[in-house]
């Protein structure tokens, strides 16, 4: 019995430092899990804020070409002059058109091309003898792709031969 003991003894300090050493581990498994929680909050709420202000760029360019509108037709309640003001017009939508270039989007080619529907809506059909079947001959409302997908097909009226040439 006193050999038990002993060895009882000897034992008690290597399973101590044991428990110590799983204290340890499990306090650092608490540590990295309450570390990791605070990163997927942190993570979300820089989601949400990306997302919520991600226009703000976009926004305040857009408001200097509103700012030009309103100027413009300041101008033309003071002159009354539908010339200005059409010239006004015009030089906002060339600002437009400029503003939406430089964020990727492209107007898409429609009349004279080959019907595609993956560009194209055909809205109406038109007989054209001297145009090829399934050709658009007029764009009834612009297309646009924005950095090459499509965003909004062009609404087109297509060419077909006539029932008499078939």
């Amino acid at each position: 019995m006193g050999e038990e003991k002993k060895q009882e003894k000897e034992k008690q300090p290597e399973v101590q430092g044991k428990e110590v050493a799983y204290e340890q581990l499990e306090d650092k498994f608490l540590r990295l899990g309450a570390e990791f929680e605070n990163y997927k909050k942190r993570a979300r709420k820089e989601r949400e804020d990306l997302i919520k202000y991600s226009s703000e760029v976009f926004i305040l360019e857009l408001l200097q070409i509103v700012d030009n509108f309103e100027r413009a037709f300041q101008a033309a309640d003071q002159t009354q002059d539908f010339k200005a003001l059409h010239q006004g017009v015009e030089m906002i939508l060339k600002q437009v058109q400029e503003f939406l270039k430089e964020k990727g989007v492209k107007k898409i080619e429609a009349v004279g091309q080959p019907f595609d529907p993956h560009k194209h809506e055909a809205m109406e059909f038109a007989v054209c003898e001297d145009k090829p079947a399934d050709t658009v001959v007029e764009e009834l409302q612009p297309g646009y792709e924005l950095n090459g997908k499509i965003i909004r097909p062009a609404r087109v009226k297509v060419s077909k031969k006539s029932l008499a040439a078939e």
